[in-house]
């Protein structure tokens, strides 16, 4: 066996980082941005970046769907939320803008995504429920993505129904996500039924088999569990309480 130690600093980094009102963003990680096109200047996270070109690549869409906002800064989020209240008023903005350090788009995972048009709401882009923006909607939990305000959710969420916006939580997380019609907050809430001291989630599909646990961050400034060894394992903090470790199991 060997040890993991997961120091509690790091609760605040990794791909399922819930972050709304009630929880901040604490870890920007500006330096790992990438364009999420050749030729944006919208970035994002390079692991969401590479998956996200990916799907685009699956269902040949670069001509037909665009980037429309990724990664926002601070003054960004902030610039954003007083121009819409000025704009839109105040009952819009708070349905649709976060404030700033509740905004998923600090995390630079986030994405807004809309048709190909010659103008674009930059705040609600068009994103149907049809055609090549269904096509991708059916692709992205199976990649690692999820649509991150779905309808009907709100009171969860904190945020109106988003058919644009996309959350890279990353993979087997989004297909299980998908499946069972849990949004980030109830996933979040759900992993805890898997400690790492107790029952694990299984997960397999296609050949591949992945265990998931959560582990609650220690009281010392760091947690020490133990792992298989020859593992190949991914760890993310919430940005609540703890992580969740996925281990990547042999091929069943």
């Amino acid at each position: 066996m060997m040890n993991l130690t997961l120091s509690n600093e790091k609760i605040y980094t990794g791909s399922l980082l819930l972050v709304n009102a009630e929880y901040p963003i604490q870890d920007f990680g500006e330096e790992k941005l990438l364009p999420v096109t050749e030729d944006s200047e919208i970035r994002m996270k390079r692991e969401a970046v590479y998956i996200l070109r990916l799907i685009f690549e699956k269902i040949d869409c670069f001509d037909s769907i665009v980037p429309v906002s990724g990664y926002r800064s601070v003054k960004e989020q902030a610039d954003i939320y007083e121009t819409s209240l000025q704009d839109n008023g105040e009952d819009f903005t708070r349905k649709f803008v976060a404030f700033p350090y509740h905004s998923e788009h600090q995390t630079g995972l986030a994405v807004d995504l809309g048709l190909k048009k010659e103008e674009i709401d930059f705040i609600c882009p068009d994103f149907p429920y049809e055609g090549i923006c269904h096509r991708f909607r059916q692709e992205a939990p199976r990649y690692g993505f999820i649509e991150r305000y779905p309808k009907g959710r709100e009171e969860v969420t904190g945020i109106a129904h988003e058919p644009w916006h996309f959350r890279y939580v990353g993979y087997p997380h989004s297909e299980i996500m998908s499946t069972k019609n849990l949004t980030l907050e109830e996933y979040i809430t759900f992993i805890r039924q898997f400690p790492y001291t107790g029952k694990h989630l299984k997960w397999s599909k296609e050949g591949r088999e992945m265990e998931i646990f959560y582990v609650p961050a220690g009281t010392a400034g760091n947690t020490r569990i133990q792992l298989p060894d020859d593992i190949c394992y991914q760890v993310s903090g919430n940005n609540v309480d703890g992580f969740v470790l996925t281990l990547q199991c042999k091929s069943v």
